[in-house]
């Protein structure tokens, strides 16, 4: 009704039935909506127990993750097989397992020196006792003849292959007992020091008057390159490293402005 003229503008009736409409069509209403939200808002996300898309993305991962972890182990059996074959190795369909190290136990592991370690580590530290000092004169001044240089006898033994540079073999060969200590024939700074596939373990020393010694065949190399070392002090041990051997020797080079020398002009093995 209007408030100041009291006239009815709307009206209705209440009964049983019409409550029952109502009613029924307000809850028919609200199961549509909340069937709407839960099928196609993310709110489905929030309900419990409601399954979402979460577990198709996850399997989804797990596919993708899997391809990616099959497809580095194929890379890795690629480049394995490309290093067996330059190494010249047989091609293999797998990767070999690495040993399990973890179970291994290094407490009870006890390190002792043997008697022929300690036997050589006295004899080489027993050899620098006698380094000699020939030529206490400045490397920087020059000798015009190598003939005053007085020379140490690198090792001693017999010498059976002598130079001939005809044949291209441009040193002595020397036999002497095994593990033999080897020493600079005179003052110098080591040039090379390092592994060659024909030669083995070869060591050179730079001395004065532009004169190389080279020892060639060693087991063992005992200077680094850069290290200066004195006339008599032990530089490598005997050995038959290398392709070119025939058995354990010293094979011992001398050269002079870049020309080989007979070592036995200047030396007595």
């Amino acid at each position: 009704m209007n408030d100041e003229s009291f006239e009815e503008k709307f009206s209705f009736r209440l009964s049983r039935l019409n409550v029952f409409i109502v009613a029924g069509a307000l809850i028919i209403v609200l199961i549509f909506l909340t069937t709407y939200i839960i099928a196609f808002t993310p709110l489905r996300e929030y309900i419990p127990g409601y399954g979402s898309n979460n577990s198709k993305n996850v399997r989804e991962l797990i596919l993708k993750t899997d391809s990616l972890e099959e497809d580095a182990k194929n890379k890795d059996l690629y480049f394995y097989n490309i290093k067996n074959i330059i190494e010249g190795k047989e091609v293999v369909e797998h990767i070999p397992d690495k040993p399990d190290c973890t179970s291994t136990k290094y407490d009870n592991i006890t390190l002792s020196k043997s008697k022929e370690d300690s036997a050589l580590r006295a004899e080489m530290e027993g050899q620098d006792q006698y380094n000699v000092s020939v030529n206490d004169e400045p490397a920087t001044q020059q000798i015009s003849s190598i003939s005053n240089l007085l020379f140490f006898t690198p090792l001693k033994g017999i010498v059976v292959n002598s130079f001939n540079a005809v044949e291209n073999h441009y040193g002595v060969d020397i036999v002497a007992p095994k593990n033999e200590a080897i020493k600079s024939t005179l003052d110098g700074t080591v040039i090379f020091s390092s592994w060659t596939l024909a030669t083995g373990y070869v060591i050179a020393v730079q001395h004065q008057s532009n004169l190389i010694s080279v020892y060639k065949h060693n087991s063992v190399l005992l200077k680094k390159e850069g290290a200066f070392v004195r006339a008599g002090e032990v530089i490598a041990i005997i050995g038959e490293s290398g392709e070119v051997k025939t058995g354990p020797h010293l094979h011992f080079e001398l050269w002079y402005n870049g020309s080989p020398i007979n070592p036995k002009d200047y030396i007595v093995f």
